[in-house]
């Protein structure tokens, strides 16, 4: 029997998770969800179907586990305690600060209706954060280091996209060489911000916009450049459509640390992602952890994980015997 799959939200992470559903020969898409008029919206799947949100409710029977593709900053705070009363659901919620009380928020509500929620997947947090962990577990004398891109922050966009007389941009998290060259020669060095990281952003500007008063705003705005190095370009649309489309991203977590009664030796843990697409790779994610919650349900739990509560194990189609055989 396949576990029956529904979709909340079809946005980039929606549609990433309907195509790593076709490729995942244990899931079947029962349902997308959206806030849209579901009339609107077309999805790949020939044989499910489009509703209203409103209709959720309604097939708690039909659906196994529910993936919810809403945003972290308004969305999954309320969407996820609301639908883990009635569905096993996967998360993506990322604004790491807040992560506790997410997570308490939704074991009580899965708690409350009997089901398994697993909050925070994807590839930070998500598969970085289990790579911290099993890195500073193996070596707790040393330090960790988390450096971002080269990428699109989708974030940062928004915000040089909000700045006056901008018309359209795109920004990318670039990791600083020097800074990774220190780190990975095992000095354990204090790195500021601003040296991990450069920022780089390609604006389009608006019809007689101040492009100084532009670039003054996004550098010094805070939260989002003022600690960092940060370029910006000005370029024609034309230029932003046809070289900065795609949403790659990617990264490393790197863990340095020493061994032996006097620390004598040096070891470096690497981890790195090179991704063409954020979203599709976050999706994918989302998918082996929906299958850890079918099973982790049918076997009578309840309340929130993360991915630092599942084994390896619950992630994959393939059967004990297949992974000792294989992968082991």
């Amino acid at each position: 029997m396949s576990i029956r799959i529904g979709i909340l939200g079809y946005g980039n992470l929606g549609r990433g998770v309907e195509c790593a559903i076709k490729h995942s020969p244990d899931m079947e898409l029962k349902a997308v969800f959206t806030r849209r008029n579901p009339e609107t919206v077309t999805i790949l799947t020939k044989d499910a179907n489009v509703y209203s949100i409103d209709e959720a409710e309604k097939m708690a029977d039909e659906i196994d586990v529910m993936i919810l593709c809403g945003g972290s900053a308004t969305d999954l705070p309320v969407q996820t305690p609301k639908f883990a009363k009635l569905f096993n659901t996967i998360d993506s919620f990322d604004t790491h600060a807040k992560i506790p009380e997410h997570f308490s928020a939704v074991d009580t509500a899965s708690k409350e209706g009997n089901k398994v929620s697993i909050i925070s997947v994807g590839w930070d947090p998500g598969m970085f954060s289990l790579n911290r962990l099993y890195a500073d577990s193996i070596l707790p004398n040393g330090a960790d280091y988390t450096f971002w891109g080269k990428g699109v922050s989708q974030g940062h966009s928004d915000a040089i996209r909000r700045v006056e007389g901008v018309k359209d941009g795109k920004q990318y998290t670039i990791p600083k060489e020097e800074a990774l060259e220190a780190v990975r020669s095992g000095n354990n060095p204090a790195l500021t911000t601003r040296q991990k990281h450069l920022r780089e952003c390609f604006v389009v500007a608006e019809e007689g916009a101040d492009k100084a008063k532009i670039e003054e705003t996004i550098k010094t705005m805070p939260n989002y450049f003022d600690e960092y190095d940060t370029i910006v370009h000005f370029i024609s649309e034309e230029e932003l459509k046809r070289d900065h489309s795609g949403i790659p991203h990617g990264g490393f977590v790197i863990r340095s640390g020493k061994t032996g009664w006097n620390d004598e030796h040096n070891h470096i843990i690497e981890y790195s992602l090179k991704l063409d697409s954020n979203p599709e790779f976050t999706s994918s994610v989302l998918v082996a952890y929906a299958r850890a919650a079918y099973r982790l349900s049918k076997e009578g739990q309840s309340g929130c994980k993360t991915v630092f509560d599942i084994a390896p194990a619950y992630l994959s189609p393939k059967t004990g015997e297949e992974i000792r055989a294989h992968l082991l």
